[in-house]
């Protein structure tokens, strides 16, 4: 062995030499490369050249049939050969032990067997090849679908029909629309021949136009999917001969709206049945479309439009017109066209060096517009600090490491397909010269690397680099020239710079030579960077400077603005809005705000969005709406985007247009007026109209023109004399036609009449005054003969020439309104035409006076209260003293509510309307108080707003966890730590206690770890006896009076190591200066010294007591035996006191009868509390550190000696220390009630089976308890899951009376207390050391001064209900006075002469 040793120092000494020579070798090559000129050479100095990597076939989209093989191609080209795997929805297949899926030589992927059923798929799905070359990297194809045909189904099959010779017919047989080209017909069980009569539809209908005899017989369709064929129904279709009689026009099959992609072919159905047989003609977009001169377009049987090889132009709205000479109908369906995505421009091949920024640029198109996402080597690039994306489809890296080497793909993807396209990086050694001028895809701050350097002395290190300026997103850095170059006139600057932790470094260059600072933008707040900074001259880069460590200035903890926020259209009431995650997100992001408004409105609605994008329906249509985004995160909302606006797509008019009217020019013309539509239903811009008319007789025949542009008349010439016309308009915008006006009628003249003169005057005028308003009617002049064109009313105070008004010369009678009262008016009247006006007809009237009052405001609505529901919901109710006794509102008024809260202090009113006398208000904050009032509204009458009536939300439980947690070591304690915090900022309540969990071991379950808690108030905590030199990981929780909320990340902290300690890590207890060892080397329990002489003196005590005890209640029984029935009465009295809540009420001076277990304990307490106890609040003990120093519990020992609660002394507003108790294997169950008390908790021992005899509250009563239970003598059972050979701890709960618990007040030690009562402090279990060390014990319990006592068994309850610690907080005014317990002391004191006596007789 030993010579073993000896050879392994020998060799580790040889090593160590060698590899001292092979360094100073080394140096001296370098040295002398640069004292030669030459900078050393690295292995890697070669150039790398790119490698061809790429695919030669891509899968595509597959449809497959079940029970068949199927295959999907791929092939890829690289040196060496690749390795080809594939994809299932994202996830690798298994191959090799695949028996129906196998790869094939060039890559394929070859399926045997399509498997396909109802809850069995395992085929159908998105596949991608991958393709992989070792020491280079990893490329994936395209995504393709692979499709299965499903079992036939018939969505509708053919029905019995007949059809009139040459009219049209259609026979339906509609299934999957996958198993449309497998469908098939036939007639009289005879295959089916399509020709130009008979056609197939694309879902499977058979068309069949100009029918003959031979066209009858019975029919039926067939689906061959490779399965057994299936049937539809048989039916019979009847040709029947010509009736000579007319039908009405009606469509069999209409067009519908389509979606096709760019190549492909599209059929828009179009089938009409009618006599006479009508014609189908087709226009797009209000143009007449050639099909017979076209060779894309083509009418197929029945009158269906085919349009093969469909370009992005063919996009539209398509109309099919059917016309029979008596009647005209129309049908139609919008045609969108997709387009796959293409790439404008591709990624490129790209050459960097580390710490550089590159960009990789992709530009694609597509239809819809594609989304862009990027690949690395096969895997997803996540964007990150420095991964990004910018421009919306580049990647770009910052700082590159080694590591970013390899293939990036740019994949486009939309809903017809996707592409892929790539390049690759190679990284350089920064000796080597990047090969080529600086590509556009590197940035600005790293293409002065790109210099090639030339042999001579190299700059030293920048001196003295400072931080100049430091602020919260930008650090300006600057420095002195190298001692090697102190002009440093031609010496630029590289800033090297990396968060701290992360082995990404990022460059920054100076703009200039000689420039020596430089300032780095776009930094994180509160982080922490390191800087360095190296020269370069003409010959490369110096010697770099030594780190320098910056941590950037804090700031306001709010998002910044999303970025990259768009909207755009996408229906005319839709409008979608997308964004990014904002840069400076200051922690998690919880949910965004989309706020939007209508342009020229101001009223901005909201909606929240928890996602990237949202589409906002319900829209104006042609309307421009702007959107704002704000980002939230748990301290509120963050910085606004800048507005977007856009428009929503224009439609089809929504109405006609308005108030058409006919003039009747002369016999054979008519001109008709009309005025737009609505602006709010144009819906777009107007591009003309349609006028329609036909003859009244003839409904059939109509005739249409077309008026382009913003007129709004129409001279319609040409027509018959003295015949009724119907004319009807419509308007028209670039999406289609409106709906037309009703049908108006006007008869031409039957001969013309003279308007060579003016009209003659009207036969009569009369008018009907009113307060603001004139009635005015009239008759036409008694000569019908001269044309009237219209009339002109003249009206005004005193002269008729103030104003005019002209009016139809159909219309007999009209209304002057906006007058004013007890007015004098002269009203005028006259009829003209083109030559001018007749004579005038004058009327003159007073208008009325005036003797309604004006409308009084309304009253506002009374006893306006807020009943708080929830925690974000308030119920408003109020009266409103307007309405009837019953408050029953039967008119059309409203309530308009309005709301806000204070904090902060801009908040603005939100408002909602009812029609109720209530009103439910949701999604209100927490814990926060709210004013609302109510205001009414009928008509144009409204109220002020009612009185504020105020209310507070329920508390919820904390929603984040406490914050800025730190933990430091206490000043000259090593083993004390101090832990500080901060309440959680979204507390949602008053905060009534927090929960400390501490550990060594952060993967431990929660439940292992060790709790302590502390009151509300208090955000500041002491914790002791920590094992020196050890990792402890610490959470906080809080508590309301709602519940727990979440735990804080875990927050490390060291121990310090032990300075001038015994031991490994241990320090000795305080024993006190007048310790003296015990006679024998053993301990208790507890570390108190004892003796044989104490046991037996314990032995002698505990017999003696119970002897008595037994005396006193034999005589006592007695004595109440003999007793009258008054005093019996009074017995009753006091034991109903005993009973009661133990809360004295006035100046009552009764005493409980003495309980004797209870006064022989406070009889012992006497003079132990005289003694003098510099704090007599706390106590300290620390306690054996594992089971090895606990004295197991012995059964017989259980039995013989009845321990007592040991408890703490202590106050609310005093600090306390606390011990917790370790074992191994075992784990304390805890009970800790938050609330405005310190925790108040028994701590019970088992008692045995020989339970103590029972106090004179026997004789009174037999079920008589104390209440709480802390001054009474009865035990719980013995429920103790761990057997008595397991280790127990002890606990020490704070009571919550300072005489409530057995315990009593530790007795001081002679010097100062070692521990700061500024700060509550909880000793945790230290590890047991390799020496066993003397435990001092500073407590002391009745019956075990001076004497051994065993570890109390602790039942530790769990935490209590609510009710439960009402019921404590009531129990723990039970307490005795001082005063009375010394007059109870007093009398017990005289029992105990009297028993004295006796026992001595």
């Amino acid at each position: 062995m030993a010579a073993e040793r000896r050879a392994r120092r020998l060799l580790s000494t040889s090593s160590f030499w060698l590899c001292c020579l092979l360094l100073l070798e080394r140096r001296a090559s370098g040295a002398a490369a640069a004292r030669s000129g030459s900078p050393p050479q690295s292995p890697g100095s070669s150039i790398r050249t790119f490698t061809p990597f790429y695919f030669l076939v891509e899968p595509v989209d597959t449809l497959s049939i079940r029970g068949s093989s199927g295959i999907l191609n791929c092939s890829a080209y690289s040196e060496p050969s690749p390795k080809i795997e594939w994809k299932k929805d994202g996830t690798f297949l298994n191959l090799v032990s695949d028996d129906r899926r196998q790869l094939l030589p060039d890559g394929s992927l070859f399926i045997s067997n399509v498997v396909h059923s109802k809850h069995n798929k395992p085929d159908e799905g998105y596949y991608q090849c991958v393709a992989t070359v070792e020491s280079l990297g990893t490329i994936v194809s395209r995504t393709a679908k692979l499709t299965v045909a499903g079992l036939p189904r018939f969505s509708s099959q053919p029905e019995p029909s007949s059809v009139y010779v040459g009219n049209s017919a259609i026979l339906n047989c509609e299934v999957n629309a996958d198993l449309v080209p497998f469908v098939r017909w036939e007639h009289n069980r005879q295959p089916l021949l399509l020709d130009d009569r008979l056609n197939k539809l694309p879902s499977g209908t058979l068309v069949i136009s100009n029918a003959t005899e031979g066209d009858g017989g019975l029919y039926r369709c067939i689906v061959e999917s490779g399965g057994p064929p299936k049937y539809s129904d048989e039916v019979e279709l009847k040709v029947l001969p010509d009736p000579d009689v007319t039908s009405n026009l009606v469509f069999l099959k209409q067009p519908s709206s389509l979606v096709r992609v760019i190549g492909q072919s599209a059929v828009l159905p179009c089938v009409a049945s009618g006599l006479p047989t009508p014609t189908i003609r087709w226009m797009k977009n209000e143009e007449a479309l050639d099909t017979e001169s076209s060779e894309r377009l083509v009418l197929l049987a029945g009158g269906s439009l085919e349009i093969s090889d469909v370009t992005e132009d063919d996009a539209g709205t398509y109309f099919c017109i059917a016309d029979n000479g008596n009647e005209t109908i129309e049908a139609q369906a919008e045609l969108t066209v997709q387009a796959q995505p293409e790439f404008l421009k591709q990624p490129t091949n790209i050459y960097a060096h580390e710490s550089m920024d590159i960009v990789f640029e992709c530009e694609v198109t597509g239809k819809p517009t594609p989304t862009v996402k990027w690949v690395k080597n096969g895997d997803m690039v996540i964007p990150s600090d420095y991964f990004k994306i910018v421009k919306e489809h580049n990647l770009q890296v910052l700082g590159l490491v080694k590591s970013d080497e390899g293939f990036y793909q740019c994949i486009a993807e939309n809903d017809v397909g996707n592409a892929q396209a790539g390049a690759q990086l190679i990284i350089l050694e920064h000796d080597v010269a990047i090969p080529t001028l600086p590509p556009t895809s590197l940035t600005s701050a790293t293409t002065d690397h790109l210099a090639p350097a030339t042999t001579g002395p190299l700059p030293s290190a920048p001196r003295d680099v400072v931080a100049s300026l430091v602020s919260t997103r930008f650090i300006k850095l600057t420095w002195r020239t190298p001692a090697s170059d102190p002009h440093g006139d031609n010496v630029t600057y590289s800033v090297f710079y990396t968060k701290e932790g992360i082995a990404r470094e990022r460059v920054e260059n100076t703009s200039r030579p000689g420039e020596m600072q430089v300032t780095i933008q776009n930094l994180m707040p509160a982080t922490v960077y390191i800087f360095r900074v190296m020269a370069q001259n003409k010959h490369g880069s110096g010697e770099s400077s030594a780190p320098l460590r910056v941590e950037t200035q804090p700031e306001v903890q709010l998002p910044g603005p999303a970025p990259n926020i768009r909207a755009y259209a996408t229906s005319p009431t839709s409008i979608t809005v997308t964004w990014e995650t904002p840069l400076s997100g200051n922690g998690e992001i919880q949910n965004y705000k989309l706020y939007y408004m209508e342009k020229g409105t101001d009223k901005e609605q909201d909606v929240d969005v928890s996602s990237h994008s949202h589409t906002i329906n319900g829209l104006k249509k042609y309307t421009e709406y702007s959107f704002r985004v704000v980002a939230y995160n748990k301290h509120g909302p963050g910085v606004s985007t800048q507005d977007v606006a856009v428009r929503t797509f224009s439609d089809v008019p929504s109405a006609a247009p308005q108030n058409l009217s006919l003039e009747v020019r002369n016999s054979k013309s008519i001109v008709i007026h009309w005025q737009p539509p609505p602006l709010a239903t144009q819906n777009g811009q107007i591009t003309g109209y349609k006028v329609r008319y036909r003859k009244a007789s003839r409904k059939s025949d109509v005739t249409e023109t077309l008026v382009t542009g913003t007129q709004l008349s129409q001279l319609i010439e040409g027509l018959d004399r003295g015949t009724e016309y119907n004319f009807r308009v419509a308007a028209l915008t670039i999406n289609g036609t409106g709906p037309a006006t009703d049908w108006l009628s006007a008869e031409t003249f039957e001969s013309d009449l003279d308007e060579t003169r003016v009209p003659e005057v009207p036969s009569s005028l009369h008018v009907r005054p009113l307060v603001t308003s004139i009635v005015v009617s009239w008759t036409p002049p008694e000569n019908q003969n001269i044309v009237v064109r219209g009339y002109a009313i003249g009206y005004g105070i005193g002269s008729p020439h103030a104003q005019t008004i002209k009016v139809d010369y159909k219309q007999r009678y009209y209304t002057i309104e906006n007058l004013d009262p007890s007015s004098h008016y002269v009203i005028t009247l006259k009829a003209f035409n083109n030559v001018g006006e007749g004579i005038p007809l004058y009327e003159s009237a007073v208008t009325r006076p005036h003797t309604v009052p004006d409308p009084t405001p309304m009253m506002p609505p009374v006893g306006v209260q807020a009943s708080i529901l929830s925690h974000d919901t308030i119920r408003i109710t109020w009266a409103d003293n307007s309405l009837p006794k019953h408050q029953k509102i039967t008119d059309s008024r409203y309530y308009t509510v309005r709301w806000k809260t204070n904090i902060p202090a801009n908040t603005k009113y939100k408002n909602a309307n009812a029609t109720t006398l209530s009103y439910l208000v949701t999604g209100l904050k927490p814990n926060t108080l709210y004013e609302f009032s109510v205001m009414v509204t009928k008509g144009r009458r409204s109220s002020t707003w009612s009185m504020t009536a105020h209310g507070t939300t329920f508390e919820l439980v904390p929603t984040s966890p406490p914050k800025d947690v730190t933990v430091v070591s206490k000043e000259g304690k090593p083993r004390t730590i101090i832990v500080n915090w901060q309440p959680p900022s979204e507390a949602n309540g008053k905060i009534t206690g927090y929960i400390i969990y501490y550990s060594t071991d952060v993967n431990a379950e929660i439940h292992d770890w060790v709790i302590e808690p502390v009151v509300g108030n208090r955000l500041t905590h002491q914790i002791q006896e920590l094992t020196l030199d050890t990792p402890y990981y610490f959470k906080i929780q809080a508590r309301n009076s709602k519940g727990m909320g979440p735990m804080s990340e875990a927050v490390q902290f060291r121990t310090p190591k032990a300075s001038g300690s015994a031991g490994k890590g241990s320090r000795l207890p305080d024993l006190g200066s007048d310790y003296k060892p015990p006679m024998s080397g053993s301990n208790s329990p507890h570390g108190s010294p004892t003796s044989p002489l104490d046991s037996n003196m314990l032995l002698v005590i505990i017999v003696s007591v119970g002897v008595i005890t037994i005396v006193v209640v034999v005589i006592i029984a007695v004595f109440c035996t003999r007793r009258t029935t008054s005093h019996q009465k009074k017995k009753r009295a006091a034991c109903k006191s005993v009973n009661g809540s133990h809360k004295y009420k006035g100046n009552s001076k009764d005493v409980k009868p003495p309980d004797l277990w209870i006064h022989h304990e406070r009889l012992e307490l006497k003079p132990i509390d005289k003694s003098p106890d510099p704090n007599p609040i706390m106590t300290d003990t620390p306690i054996p550190r594992n089971s090895q120093d606990i004295t197991p519990v012995d059964n017989s020992m259980d039995s013989n000696i009845h321990q007592r609660r040991n408890s703490y002394r202590g106050h609310e507003s005093e600090d306390s220390m606390s011990t917790l108790a370790g074992r191994r294997g075992m784990r304390p169950k805890m009970m800790m009630p938050f609330d405005s008390q310190p925790p108040q908790q028994s701590v019970r021992n088992t008692p045995s089976t020989d339970t103590m005899p029972a106090s004179s509250s026997q004789t009174c009563c037999t079920d008589h308890q104390d209440p709480e239970g802390a001054t009474s003598s009865s035990y719980l059972a013995s429920s103790q899951e761990e057997d008595s050979g397991q280790s127990l701890p002890t606990a020490h709960v704070r009571p919550s009376h300072p005489l409530k618990s057995f315990a009593v007040p530790a007795i001081p030690p002679p010097g100062p207390p070692t521990y700061d009562p500024a700060l509550p402090s909880t000793p945790l279990l230290s590890q047991q050391a390799l020496n066993h060390h003397i435990h001092s014990v500073k407590t002391a319990s009745i019956g075990t001064l001076g004497r051994s006592r065993p570890p109390m068994p602790v039942v530790v309850p769990s935490a209590p209900e609510v009710q439960e610690t009402t019921r404590m907080l009531e129990d723990s005014e039970s307490s005795y006075e001082p005063d009375e317990l010394t007059k109870e002391m007093a009398h017990l004191e005289g029992l105990m002469k009297d028993l004295n006596a006796i026992t001595t007789a």
